[in-house]
């Protein structure tokens, strides 16, 4: 209980509680344990309990409405969470889960609701941090740059230089001076580098391989490597993401974003060593946590892994797209329906035929989004600055690349040529490019989806889509197809970023192309808002997607097009003819050809069945 009562002390939450507090606090913690993968809660469960992890390790995630589960932080011993149930019991908005075989101790509220009636003031004591906490943390997630000063409760600095001078750096932060100017020098997008935590974590993962590779040589002291690794590590649990602060438009071709994972990684090291914030001699941004880099090779290699493992995710999706399409196709084989080219009846088909070919359109993609991925493989760690790997030992460069195989997953390799591959932003064009593509098809996919439901009295209305919401202010009843629009200003989006890269591309110059910031920024946002939009289509639109069966056969047989099938009978020419005259007469083209004397009504009925015109037949000379 007395080392309880320690461990207890050291934490912000109890700091400065007297050892009566502490020694109440420590009688009324229980033990939980949890075998591996078990549920510790779920969202939207009331609060409950205070937990403080003993041994393992307990991760909060959620799941998205397309159904995948996303990880947002992982605590591990000695770390704390739900302290917001001191506060109220409103619902989790996470579910927590053991990673592997967990031990906590927990304060229920039951013990709570004891502190407030017989402990009164550490109740208070307690509360008053707890809410200092949590303002905390909304304050960090503001996403405008402008008032970043508002984002710390304590108002406490320290005092940072670097060759332009000295600057106040708030003390609660974990970046430092470089990070700061940036702040007041790029207030650009309102969009931080926080709004990326796949780049935030791959830069992470950058951190580390160079950090053993630097110590395999001799040139980093273990304690510190030691110290990097732990505090990137922390960043791949999901910490310290709100330190995050840069803008992702920037000038300076990334060394800002650099900088601000060399200052955060610094100081949290700091701590783990037992120095305080921005006691950078015993850990330094450039010294320790940038020895044998450059920002031209870590800013394109962290962009490179995020990609990577963003690709999967992002494919994954749109498969699930595909399939989607692929069930309606099956559900809709037997619709018969009208063919249309240039807007004009054509010549019959299936409704299944139409969903069947959007998937296998959007199954290219797949393979064009794949095949442009496999460059990012290639990358340029060891070159720094320019590519001639100055301030690198020869021995840096496999090495770092070997890390970052080993972390990653993924078969990294170093480029034969660092001088090219430095300058070279040619994969990421491709890959935009490629996004561009699948953007073009969905959002022609949703003009399909538009005009097929267009009325539901004065359009095609062969198929209903999902009612999502109301349509107009002022036309009561009106629905609008509000999903396949949102598709197309997505897809509008996505073709400007591309627009984008490709100039930022051509604006590289001599041996760096400094646009890169823009380039991460708009690949990263047209993935995010794809991956959004193919979700949104498949689970709010194409799932609930319902035939108009009989609108549908009414069409064809109603239709001028279907003379197609008596041409290689009657002729071209006269079935021109046929179709004029129908389509001046309302007399339907069966009963024209019958009138006409042209063929046999048992005969007529066979050729004109419109299942009879969804495949070819053997031509009789």
């Amino acid at each position: 209980m007395e080392e309880l009562g320690i461990r207890l002390a050291r934490l912000e939450l109890f700091r400065d509680l007297n050892e009566a507090e502490i020694q109440w606090l420590s009688q009324n913690f229980e033990e939980l344990t949890l075998e591996e993968g078990a549920v510790l809660f779920r969202e939207g469960e009331s609060r409950t309990h205070f937990y403080l992890l003993e041994d393992g390790e307990v991760s909060l995630g959620r799941v998205l409405p397309s159904g995948r589960p996303v990880r947002l932080i992982t605590f591990v011993e000695g770390e704390h969470f739900g302290e917001g149930c001191f506060i109220d019991d409103s619902p989790h908005s996470t579910t927590a889960r053991a990673v592997k075989p967990t031990r906590l101790l927990v304060i229920t509220k039951d013990s709570m609701q004891k502190m407030a009636e017989e402990e009164p003031t550490l109740f208070s004591k307690i509360l008053k941090r707890v809410s200092r906490m949590v303002l905390r943390r909304l304050a960090s997630s503001s996403s405008s740059p402008e008032d970043s000063a508002s984002r710390y409760m304590s108002g406490q600095t320290r005092r940072e230089h670097d060759f332009l001078g000295y600057k106040d750096v708030p003390s609660d932060s974990f970046y430092g001076i470089q990070t700061l100017r940036a702040m007041e020098n790029f207030t650009i997008t309102g969009v931080s580098l926080s709004n990326f935590p796949r780049l935030i974590r791959a830069l992470a993962v950058v951190k580390i391989a160079c950090a053993r590779a630097n110590a395999e040589l001799g040139l980093l002291k273990p304690d510190v490597r030691d110290a990097i690794v732990r505090a990137c590590e922390e960043i791949l649990e999901g910490k310290l993401h709100n330190h995050f602060v840069v803008d992702m438009v920037q000038g300076g071709a990334g060394t800002s974003t650099n900088m601000n994972i060399n200052e955060v990684v610094a100081n949290r090291a700091l701590e783990l060593l037992g120095h305080a914030r921005g006691e950078y001699q015993f850990c330094h941004p450039n010294n320790h946590v940038n020895l044998s880099q450059s920002t031209n090779d870590v800013y394109p290699t962290a962009l490179k892994l995020a990609l990577l493992g963003y690709h999967d995710v992002f494919v994954a999706d749109l498969k699930l797209l595909i399939e989607a399409f692929r069930i309606k196709a099956r559900e809709f084989q037997d619709v018969i329906k009208m063919g249309r080219t240039q807007l004009q009846d054509a010549v019959p088909m299936t409704l299944g035929m139409e969903f069947r070919a959007w998937a296998r359109q959007l199954e290219d993609e797949v393979h064009g989004l794949t095949r442009a991925s496999r460059n990012f493989t290639l990358v340029n760690m060891g070159g720094t600055a320019i590519g001639t790997g100055i301030n690198a030992d020869p021995q840096y460069g496999p090495a770092v690349v070997g890390h970052l195989r080993t972390i990653s997953g993924y078969d990294i390799r170093s480029d034969e040529d660092l001088i090219a591959s430095t300058s070279d932003t040619g994969p990421f064009v491709e890959y935009s490019n490629a996004l561009k593509r699948l953007a073009i098809k969905l959002s022609r996919i949703s003009n399909d989806l538009r005009l097929l439901s267009s009325g539901p009295r004065t359009g095609l209305a062969e198929i209903r889509l999902p009612e999502a919401q109301p349509g107009s202010s002022i036309m009561p009843g009106k629905v609008n197809p509000v999903i396949p629009e949102v598709v197309n200003q997505i897809a509008f989006r996505v073709i400007g970023n591309d627009l984008s890269v490709s100039l930022a591309s051509e604006a590289g110059q001599l041996e760096l192309n400094v646009m890169e910031p823009i380039i991460a920024y708009s690949i990263l946002e047209s993935m995010e808002m794809l991956i959004n939009g193919m979700n949104t289509l498949r689970i709010r639109c194409i799932d609930g997607i319902e035939a108009n069966r009989e609108r549908c056969r009414s069409l064809v047989m109603g239709s001028a097009g279907i003379v197609t099938a008596l041409a290689p009978h009657l002729g071209y020419e006269a079935c021109s003819d046929l179709a004029k005259e129908s389509l001046k007469s309302g007399i339907p083209i069966a009963d024209l050809v019958l009138q006409k004397g042209l063929m046999e009504e048992k005969t007529l009925k066979e050729l004109l069945r419109p299942e009879n015109m969804l495949m070819p037949h053997p031509m009789k000379s």
